[in-house]
């Protein structure tokens, strides 16, 4: 599998800021392969449903068949890439790239949303209890200390799951970071 999938086309960020296709490309990137009515199960959606957007995956290179596990009466999909990435500065160079990038940060809270909202704090250990959560915070910073503090974040974050990989207790985690300047009337 690619590291990552890199868009400079707002079509094609907004191909997959669909709901469901995001869902779908999220399903596959977490859990592994599946076929339509596996994810149509897990995302509570149709088989037809399921199979026309993940053939819109396929069409815009977000997944492909898994040729390692076919299945004899259906496609097995895979994602074909860890994460996708976008330039916002060369993306909100258009009209259709502010949108596009608009709508596919809209999903990405909405993730958020649902995660969290699964999240029980009751089927884990005390544990794992004390280290999740979420917190926000308001801090005053120019634009080349929140560019540091993403960048240090993520070296943060890679360095640690390199140092932890392999351990018994390691299970995947969501981890966001979204920032964003307040609106000219709530600041100065």
């Amino acid at each position: 599998m690619e590291e990552r999938y890199k868009i400079s086309d707002p079509q094609v960020l907004k191909a997959v800021a669909h709901p469901l296709r995001v869902r779908l490309l999220g399903l596959l990137r977490t859990d592994g392969p599946a076929t339509a009515s596996e994810l149509g199960r897990k995302a509570g959606e149709s088989s037809g449903s399921t199979s026309y957007h993940l053939r819109e995956l396929f069409k815009y290179g977000f997944i492909e068949e898994d040729p390692e596990r076919r299945d004899g009466r259906e496609r097995r999909w895979r994602a074909r890439h860890n994460y996708t990435s976008w330039d916002d500065v060369e993306m909100s160079a258009t009209a259709e790239g502010r949108e596009a990038i608009r709508i596919i940060h809209l999903r990405q809270a909405e993730m958020v949303g649902r995660v969290m909202e699964e999240f029980d704090l009751g089927e884990w250990s005390h544990d794992w209890v004390d280290a999740a959560g979420m917190s926000d915070h308001i801090v005053w910073l120019p634009p080349a200390a929140l560019r540091e503090f993403n960048r240090k974040a993520e070296e943060l974050l890679f360095g640690l799951a390199a140092k932890y990989a392999g351990d018994p207790d390691a299970r995947q985690v969501n981890v966001w970071l979204g920032a964003v300047p307040r609106s000219r009337e709530e600041g100065r």
